[in-house]
């Protein structure tokens, strides 16, 4: 498990702060109706902001 962590840690770094970024979008941004399917939960924004977030993360990381 350790190992695991250690060669995926930049993208587990992104997923986290994509998650605190896509919460912290649904609090300042996000909508009040049911018309927007992803800011008008804040699951769901912190859900897709993390998953942005490790997809981002994972082009900077260096693999051999």
């Amino acid at each position: 498990m350790k190992q695991w962590i250690k060669n995926n840690l930049l993208i587990l770094i992104g997923g986290i702060a994509g998650g605190v970024l896509g919460y912290l979008y649904y609090i300042f941004i996000g909508c009040n109706n049911e018309s927007c399917s992803i800011a008008s939960s804040p699951y769901l924004s912190a859900l897709w902001g993390g998953a942005m977030g490790s997809l981002l993360f994972s082009f900077f990381d260096k693999k051999k």
